[in-house]
């Protein structure tokens, strides 16, 4: 009991040091938090530079790192290359066969459809498990999103994409 009384006699003397401290006049300087959790997370302005970062994409293509690509594109890490289908129902296993040589396996498929989510053909969602990588297919704006937060994050993904003016 005697310690909660000590507590409860200590309330006011911290409330009057805080109501002093707030009285005090700031500079703009000082009235910044000292710690914010977006400056950790910001995945704008500090993204390294041999790392790849999707800052546009077009009906025809795509800006990844200031550079614009035409056409569709395949992601490995940090690794980019231009890739062979045109459209979504161009793409199948032989179309992703680098997944069968490629270590270290990426966890996760990013596949960007085009303007519209579309279901995936059984034999490529087969071979895709069988590589081990799990697949998201989304319509390429959100796939480029997910593929840049998930390799923000240092995650070993890929991402296999068709423009996003590209029907199918």
């Amino acid at each position: 009991m005697a310690g909660r009384e000590r507590a409860m006699a200590t309330v006011p003397k911290l409330i009057g040091s805080l109501r002093k401290q707030l009285a005090k006049p700031t500079t703009p300087h000082q009235q910044r938090r000292g710690f914010s959790l977006y400056d950790q997370i910001n995945l704008i302005d500090n993204v390294p530079e041999d790392q790849l970062r999707f800052q546009r994409f077009s009906e025809t293509g795509f800006t990844v790192n200031g550079v614009d690509y035409e056409g569709s594109l395949l992601c490995v890490g940090n690794l980019l290359t231009s890739w062979s289908p045109k459209k979504f129902s161009d793409i199948n296993p032989d179309s992703l066969s680098i997944f069968k040589i490629v270590r270290p396996i990426p966890e996760i498929l990013v596949l960007g459809c085009g303007s519209d989510t579309k279901p995936v053909d059984p034999e490529l969602r087969r071979f895709i498990r069988s590589t081990g990588m799990k697949l998201e297919a989304v319509d390429t704006r959100n796939a480029i999103s997910t593929y840049n937060i998930l390799n923000e994050e240092g995650r070993i993904v890929a991402a296999a994409l068709v423009p996003y003016g590209v029907s199918s």
